[in-house]
């Protein structure tokens, strides 16, 4: 198989991956909600939502997650001169960062699944974008590469946590004064 089509897939798998990581965040958002509904909703919720969880990171994420490594280290076996550069080094220890992530989300939902509730709502909002600050990393790196102006890197990336934070922050108040005019 070319590198071409062995990155075409790498990407492929990429995208699947970060897109099962973000929308199980979400469903564990839900889930954690749903602990807050009269009992028949939450009961019907919890259920829907744990079956949901499983299908998405049994079927989607996690295979996408070892394709992903599988097509990368593909990559470095057919561009081994890229496994020498530093930038090659720091993606790849955000990658084996963002493994742990991974099972961290898997450790959530195991947990979810037994009822114990350890997130808030916040939090887990919070850590949902701990994946989208992965992203942009990794993505920056694999394309500036060596041109890269670490200085602009790095307050770029510690720009775009603090927005995260701040968009997180407002939409919770947005949503408690909306709760809030509803019960009036």
């Amino acid at each position: 198989m070319s590198i071409e089509a062995v990155k075409s897939l790498h990407i492929i798998f990429v995208v699947c991956w970060f897109a099962g990581l973000f929308y199980m965040v979400r469903l564990f958002i839900y889930h954690t909600e749903a602990y807050k509904k009269e009992e028949d909703e939450r009961n019907i919720l919890i259920k829907q939502y744990i079956i949901m969880q499983k299908k998405l990171w049994w079927y989607i994420t996690t295979p996408s997650m070892a394709l992903t490594i599988l097509f990368g280290l593909w990559i470095i076996l057919l561009n081994a001169a890229a496994y020498n550069q530093p930038w090659m080094y720091i993606k790849l220890a955000f990658v084996a960062l963002l493994v742990v992530y991974h099972f961290a989300c898997q450790k959530i939902m195991n947990d979810l699944m037994n009822d114990k509730v350890v997130w808030t709502s916040l939090g887990l909002r919070i850590w949902n974008e701990v994946a989208t600050l992965f992203l942009v990393v990794i993505v920056f790196l694999v394309e500036m590469q060596n041109t890269m102006d670490w200085m602009y890197g790095t307050i770029g990336f510690i720009g775009t946590g603090i927005s995260l934070i701040l968009a997180i922050k407002l939409y919770q108040t947005v949503r408690e004064k909306r709760a809030k005019n509803i019960k009036d």
